[in-house]
């Protein structure tokens, strides 16, 4: 879903708010999560699921697929995201 659809949505649920005011609490909600992403913190939101860092480590023995060439990939971490029970229901329904 596009960010300018769930606008919508949110519009559409609460028509006594605006567009600025949805689109203020918007970003506020994806920065709480981005900022705590960086500071290394796992997110859980009930009933929707749980973000988590992971460490993936280096490489130094990887190769370029299209030269065969031996490359370095340096360490860098990942962002998963794990779908509640509850999600996962709905989902599969």
């Amino acid at each position: 879903m596009a960010r300018k659809k769930l606008i919508q949505q949110l519009k559409a649920r609460n028509p006594e708010l605006n567009q600025s005011e949805i689109e203020s609490i918007i970003d506020i909600f994806f920065d709480g999560i981005t900022e705590s992403l960086k500071k290394g913190e796992n997110i859980e939101i009930r009933g929707l699921g749980r973000w988590q860092l992971k460490k993936l480590k280096e490489n130094h023995s990887a190769r370029n697929p299209a030269t065969n060439k031996l490359i370095y990939v340096p360490e860098r971490v990942k962002v998963k995201f794990k779908a509640s029970k509850k999600l996962n229901k709905i989902i599969n329904e």
